[in-house]
């Protein structure tokens, strides 16, 4: 019997295989950009707003103005004009005037604070009666209340969001210098898997679901999968096929082929061209999968290797904890973003072994985690699930009732 060799926990994958392989950067547009990677700060070219401005519809004071003011005893200012939005104030406020301003108009000189319309009253033309005092700075922001000029608008390694983006367009920052989306290569393997355009299934035969899965995650982490084919069991089209994908993509993923039977080619055919890092996970669902960093050709740079179990669930379950950060670090991103987690209540008991990572899939129903069992070679498990549950390698298993966070799929 074949063994499993350097075997590792999924804690120890995610930490320790950290290929130094990055994306080439690109220039876009902010249209392009959402969820994309800058390769460098961003800092602001010059203040923001650019100029003090209301944040109120009312009556642009000097606070002092207005001190002492009350309903039974108002102070009264005259009305010295008033500021258009988009243009430049013409009025000047002095001693004891006022200046009538729109929100996200500009400060007119002189004014160091805005009275809210709800506390005045015109009590005859051109004079308005203030009901409430305000201090300096009350109701306006200053020039560079939003960013200061060379102030950070967003960071390296983190992708952008859609306020980041707003930030940048009202900064004038219209194009950002990004990690280009890693090219990830699919190689479906086995003599029994045929394309899912096949009509007719001989006896023994499967459609390959698992690559047309593995393209949507590969889309959901911002990634560009290539779907290269289905090769048979044979250790040198293997390799032949994987030198080609080698040279001209950020990360090679190879389903199935990865266990330790007698007819899986995978190992060898890696070994042959890298360097293997782990072989099997401390994981269940998810055991046989591979690590390795390989090259084409002797002396070219290395691409990570992906090997994943040949049951679909598997090999998704593996690649969510494993492939998604992978092609997150390719694109220039340490921390991927954090998926959406709801608190639930197990719906009954869970057994685990002590050592082992177990990914669980789970419905949740009126805030109860409700486990779905079935073998690793059932998708329809999967597609049922709300998102998982996981029992951490230490414990022995959760009692039912039991608090969990349920990791939920997008």
């Amino acid at each position: 019997m074949k063994e499993f060799f350097t075997a590792r926990t999924v804690g120890e994958a995610r930490a320790g295989f950290r290929p130094a392989r990055r994306t080439a950067v690109e220039d876009v547009g902010l249209a392009e950009a959402l969820h994309r990677v800058p390769a460098a700060d961003v800092r602001a070219p010059a203040e923001m707003p650019g100029f003090a401005r209301s944040t109120v519809d009312g009556y642009a004071v000097r606070a002092a103005d207005t001190y002492g003011a009350s309903e039974g005893l108002p102070s009264y200012l005259d009305l010295a004009g008033s500021v258009r939005m988009g243009a430049a104030p013409t009025a000047v406020v002095s001693h004891g005037t006022c200046v009538a301003i729109p929100t996200g108009a500009a400060l007119p000189d002189g004014a160091d604070a805005v009275v809210m319309v709800e506390y005045t009253a015109e009590t005859m033309p051109g004079t308005i009666e203030v009901t409430r005092p305000v201090a300096p700075g009350s109701g306006l922001v200053r020039a560079d209340e939003d960013v200061a000029a060379g102030d950070g608008l967003v960071r390296a390694g983190r992708p952008l969001r859609a306020p980041q983006l707003g930030l940048l367009a009202a900064a004038g920052v219209t194009v950002v210098a990004v990690y280009a989306r890693p090219r990830v290569a699919i190689v479906s393997t086995g003599d029994e898997v045929v394309p899912p355009e096949t009509t007719t299934l001989a006896a023994g035969q499967v459609r390959d679901a698992t690559a047309s899965a593995l393209t949507g995650l590969i889309g959901d982490a911002g990634g560009e999968a290539v779907q290269v084919g289905i090769v048979p069991d044979d250790r040198d089209a293997l390799q032949a096929t994987l030198c080609a994908a080698l040279a001209v993509n950020d990360l090679v993923v190879v389903s199935a082929g990865s266990s330790v039977g007698a007819r899986d080619e995978t190992a060898g055919a890696v070994a042959a061209l890298g360097e293997i890092w782990c072989h099997g996970l401390a994981v269940k669902p998810g055991k046989p999968t591979l690590l390795a960093e390989c090259a084409a050709t002797p002396g070219a740079s290395t691409v990570p290797l992906l090997g994943l179990p040949g049951n679909p669930l598997s090999a998704l379950v593996v690649f969510r904890l494993v492939g998604v950060p992978l092609v997150w670090r390719l694109a220039g991103c340490e921390l991927p973003p954090p998926e959406p987690t709801v608190r639930a209540r197990l719906g009954r008991d869970l057994a685990s072994a002590t050592g082992r990572l177990d990914v669980v899939q789970v419905a949740v129903r009126d805030g109860v985690a409700e486990p779905l069992f079935g073998p690793s070679a059932l998708l329809s498990v999967l597609a049922r699930a709300d998102g998982y549950v996981v029992v951490p390698e230490p414990a022995t298993g959760l009692d039912g009732g039991t608090e969990v966070e349920v990791i939920l799929y997008r």
